[in-house]
């Protein structure tokens, strides 16, 4: 007979110590924003051009390797930051920049989010605990492109409600993915996402979305994960976007930590998160961000 795991009880995320930041060799090219107040706003087409999509394939799939390394190692007793030190080397030994660090002051190369923190949490000394679930956000930027990609990851012995929220995050990403069509609206996507979530009592967090990408971090295009008639572009063959949904346990209401970063549920209860950066490609969508 099958043992069925029930919520654990797990000790609330708190901010912890930071470490200094990481060393990035001068012959690695940077990003216009680092340690920018703020980058320099995106004026192009959100249609790439050939060239530029396969920049994007490499970068892409490089931060696909970096997730994959990096959540290999999401195990109890591990640091954040420890995580954070392996995404940033293994991107570095690559001859590519992480996207996040210095990009309006944030001080990492990752993001780590764990258990009741939605998004951006800043990799720090906390030790991943057996039971938590834990979101490696991280980007490459190679070629001046970015490659933006996140992925849920369990840490021991996780409870069955959390590891079936994380199951079906992954599940909602690829209808969002599956849901994407040259002609199609841009609303479409956050409309199969949050019909999946509902199925499940699922909160879907509105305030932070999907963006446009490519040799901008951000640009202007924005994915939400919700039913939002007023997000009506159309896709075109060509145009590059992360969709990277953030489903709740419970309410998809949030508060931010002092540091101006760090987004925790307010409920206290778990989110987990997927992303991918892909194309709009004549009968779908291309993932750039596989390994």
């Amino acid at each position: 007979m099958a043992l069925k795991l029930h919520s654990l009880h797990v000790t609330p995320v708190a901010p912890a110590t930071i470490s200094p930041r990481r060393f990035v060799p001068g012959t690695i090219s940077r990003p216009e924003y680092v340690d920018k107040p703020a980058p320099t706003p995106f004026t192009g087409s959100e249609v790439k051009d050939a060239e530029t999509i396969d920049k994007m394939r490499v970068a892409g799939r490089l931060a696909a390797q970096a997730r994959e390394l990096v959540g290999s190692h999401v195990e109890p007793g591990i640091t954040t930051d420890h995580l954070d030190r392996i995404g940033h080397e293994f991107l570095c030994d690559h001859g590519a920049y992480p996207s996040t660090l210095g990009y309006r002051g944030f001080p990492k190369s990752l993001c780590s989010s764990v258990n009741e923190v939605i998004c951006h949490g800043i990799p720090d000394s906390r030790r991943v605990e057996d039971g938590d679930i834990v979101n490696i956000d991280i980007t490459a930027f190679l070629d001046g492109v970015h490659g933006d990609t996140n992925a849920t990851f369990l840490a021991g012995h996780v409870d069955e409600e959390s590891r079936l929220l994380v199951q079906r995050t992954r599940e909602a990403l690829d209808r969002g993915i599956n849901a994407v069509r040259p002609g199609r609206r841009i609303n479409v996507i956050g409309r199969v996402i949050e019909s999946y979530a509902k199925r499940h009592g699922y909160g879907v967090v509105r305030d932070f979305t999907g963006h446009g990408i490519g040799s901008s971090f951000h640009s202007g295009l924005i994915i939400p994960h919700y039913d939002e008639p007023a997000y009506d572009d159309v896709m075109d063959v060509g145009m590059t976007f992360t969709i990277e949904p953030m489903l709740n346990l419970g309410s998809p209401d949030w508060e931010m930590w002092d540091d101006g970063w760090t987004v925790v549920t307010r409920d206290r209860r778990r989110s987990a998160q997927f992303e991918h950066t892909l194309v709009v490609t004549a009968t779908g969508a291309e993932v750039l961000t596989h390994p």
